[in-house]
C-alpha cells in the first residue's frame, strides 16, 4: 500500500489539482473521500490535516500538506526524479515559472473559479446562474487571457519550451470552463486555444 493518501472531493478543482502532479510524476497514492455534503471537512480528523477545513490534504508517512499548489510542489519536489520534470533550473525558464506560477493564482484563478462556479457548479446543486456576474467575469478573463496570447506566442508552455506546475495548476478550471459558454474566450485566441488543448489532452490529466 502507498505511504501517499490524497484526501479530497473529485469534483474540487483544488484536489484535482493534486491528483494531476501525482499521476504525471507516476507516483503511487490512496485516494481518500472527504464527504463534505455532511461536512467531513470540518471533523477533527480532517482538521488535523488541514486547520482550514478545506480540501485537498495530502500525507506522505508523517509528512502532511496541505493547500493544493503546495501539494503539488511538494510532490514535484520530493519526487523530482519520478515521471514528469516539473519544475526548472534554467534562469530564464525560472524566471518565467515564478511569474507564471503567481499570475495563475492572483489573476487567473479568482476569475476562473468565479466562472465556473456560475456556469458548473450552480447547475450540479441545482442552483440558478446569474448572467451579469457572467458576463462580468467572462470580460475580466479575456482581459487576462489577452496577456496569456502574447505571452505563448513565444513559447509553447508558460515557462518555456517544457510542462510545468505553471501549466498544470490551470487545469481543472479550464476542465470546467472547457464544457461551457466560456470556452469561447480561449477558442478565440489561437495560442491560448493550442496551449488548453495541449495540456487537457495530457495523460496524466485525462487519468485525474
Amino acid at each position: 500500500m502507498s505511504s501517499i493518501k490524497v484526501h479530497g472531493s473529485p469534483i474540487s478543482t483544488a484536489t484535482l489539482r493534486a491528483l494531476a502532479v501525482l499521476h504525471e510524476k507516476n507516483v503511487d497514492f490512496e485516494f481518500v473521500f472527504v464527504d463534505m455534503k455532511s461536512g467531513a471537512h470540518k471533523q477533527p480528523h480532517f482538521l488535523s490535516l488541514n486547520p482550514f477545513g478545506q480540501v485537498p490534504a495530502l500525507e506522505d508517512g508523517d509528512i502532511k500538506v496541505f493547500e493544493s499548489r503546495a501539494i503539488t510542489k511538494y510532490v514535484a519536489t520530493a519526487y523530482e526524479s519520478s515521471g514528469t520534470p516539473l519544475v526548472v533550473q534554467d534562469k530564464k525558464q525560472l524566471a518565467n515559472f515564478a511569474i507564471w506560477s503567481e499570475v495563475e493564482a492572483h489573476q487567473f484563478d479568482p476569475v476562473a473559479s468565479k466562472l465556473a462556479w456560475e456556469l458548473f457548479y450552480k447547475g450540479l446543486f441545482g442552483m440558478e446562474t446569474d448572467t451579469a456576474v457572467v458576463e462580468e467575469n467572462e470580460a475580466k478573463l479575456a482581459k487576462v487571457v489577452d496577456v496569456y496570447e502574447a505571452h505563448l506566442s513565444q513559447s509553447k508552455y508558460l515557462a518555456g519550451d517544457s510542462f510545468t506546475l505553471a501549466d498544470l495548476h490551470h487545469l481543472p478550471a479550464l476542465h470546467y470552463l472547457s464544457g461551457t459558454r466560456a470556452k469561447a474566450v480561449f477558442d478565440a485566441r489561437p495560442h491560448v486555444s493550442a496551449w488548453v488543448k495541449d495540456i487537457l489532452g495530457r495523460p496524466a490529466w485525462q487519468k485525474a
